[in-house]
């Protein structure tokens, strides 16, 4: 008789974006704040808040809300610079399949960038909502992330987001989860790694400071 051979775990971190729906069976995985690149190439950043007195309701309104930069500056006075919006925007909630399009300073780095809202059923799949309602999730808000050429227009999308919110007895908890590096037509984990930005390393810096100030 011989033992069968155990199938290998998954590896929770870094995570693969192909992966993210591993997030809902894993409420805190071995790696909530941190960042490192993956076999294929992305780069996985990781970063979580603690919002007391805060629902998933107020989540969705804020990015329904959000398309001016006096609105983007309350967020951020000093690094998010200029903010505007294409698409649909009837101030209730409604932002999947608009975007937004900023200028932040990251690292001392002005990035112009192009967020471009999606379903969650894009890294969730089909029936998200019920599996959300059955994890106590309340919402996530996912988008791909691209460099905008703001004189052409032009824009190339390097990477993914998702705010995923869970409901806590002090408020929520939001798992933001980062893929960079996932250039349109691009697989090869070399070159997919190059095209992760520079400014990497003070990006995740940026994020963890601003939750730790934030959930105080």
């Amino acid at each position: 008789m011989t033992e069968s051979t155990p199938a290998p775990s998954l590896k929770t971190f870094p995570l693969r974006l192909q992966d993210a729906k591993t997030l809902l069976s894993n409420d805190y995985q071995p790696v909530e704040t941190g960042w490192a690149f993956n076999e294929d190439g992305m780069a996985h950043i990781a970063a979580t808040t603690y919002m007391p007195n805060c629902t998933s309701e107020m989540i969705s309104w804020w990015f329904g809300w959000l398309d001016d930069t006096s609105q983007y500056k309350l967020w951020h006075p000093n690094d998010h610079v200029f903010c505007s919006w294409e698409g649909p925007r009837n101030n209730d909630s409604t932002y999947i399949g608009g975007h937004h399009l900023v200028h932040e300073y990251i690292g001392g780095h002005l990035a112009k960038l192009k967020i471009s809202f999606v379903s969650p059923e894009k890294y969730f799949g089909k029936g998200w909502e019920e599996v959300f309602r059955e994890k106590g999730y309340g919402v996530a808000v996912c988008a791909r992330v691209g460099n905008w050429n703001d004189e052409t227009g032009e824009v190339l999308y390097t990477g993914n987001l998702i705010h995923l919110i869970k409901e806590e007895k002090i408020g929520v908890r939001m798992r933001s989860q980062f893929w960079l590096g996932d250039v349109d037509g691009v697989t090869d984990p070399e070159v997919r790694s190059k095209g992760v930005p520079p400014f990497l390393p003070d990006l995740y810096s940026k994020h963890s400071k601003e939750k730790s100030r934030e959930s105080l």
